[in-house]
């Protein structure tokens, strides 16, 4: 489903919002304040709280679903390749999005779960398990990954490493001695070292070839 500008508008609005007071603590009337809109023209729009939330998770979904189709079909890079530009794409989605990522960590810690939020929180994770499954399975039907590979624990590794190394910014920078570097060069230097440790890892786990180098 494609939305028009004034939709975005008011799903990044709530996007905002639902990651600053989580979705119980915010209204419609605030949303509807913060965007600059009648309360009638988010009900016209969306219909409701819930419905405005799918809202967000069809759009943040379908940003990345047609690049990442793209990448299955691509037959001009290698399988490890593949995993390397998928994991860049995480980070991309993860980091340059962080208001999102607190809605779905927010929401996965809370002990009153949204069952609205909750159930696209599950599709979403179920739909990044199937695409490292083809991705992995891509090498192994090719020969240069090997067989045995734990599918849901490669998602889990991935997403859960980056995850924590988002919660955890101001801890990562004290014991590494960052404290100096502003927000800007700090997120810069956070993805790079992730992105070379998150491609070992796995380089490492699916084809059990040395370290590649920066």
């Amino acid at each position: 489903m494609e939305y028009n500008a004034k939709q975005v508008q008011i799903i990044e609005v709530a996007e905002r919002l639902f990651s600053q007071k989580g979705f119980a603590g915010t209204s419609v009337r605030d949303i509807a304040q913060e965007a600059d809109v009648n309360v009638s023209m988010i009900s016209y729009y969306f219909g409701s709280k819930e419905k405005l939330i799918e809202a967000l998770f069809q759009l943040r979904m379908t940003e990345s679903r047609s690049r990442l189709e793209m990448l299955l079909t691509a037959d001009d890079i290698s399988p490890i390749q593949k995993i390397f530009v998928f994991i860049d794409s995480v980070l991309d989605r993860l980091m340059g999005n962080q208001c999102f990522h607190n809605i779905m960590l927010r929401e996965q810690l809370s002990s009153e779960r949204t069952p609205v939020i909750s159930e696209h929180i599950l599709n979403l994770k179920m739909r990044n398990v199937e695409l490292m499954h083809r991705l992995i399975q891509e090498g192994q039907d090719a020969g240069v990954f090997r067989k045995g590979i734990d599918m849901s624990l490669m998602t889990t590794t991935l997403y859960g490493t980056v995850n924590y190394a988002i919660a955890t910014q101001d801890f990562y920078k004290k014991i590494n001695n960052l404290e100096h570097m502003g927000d800007e060069e700090f997120q810069k230097h956070l993805k790079r070292k992730l992105s070379q440790h998150l491609k070992n890892l796995f380089k490492l786990t699916v084809t059990n070839e040395h370290h590649i180098q920066n």
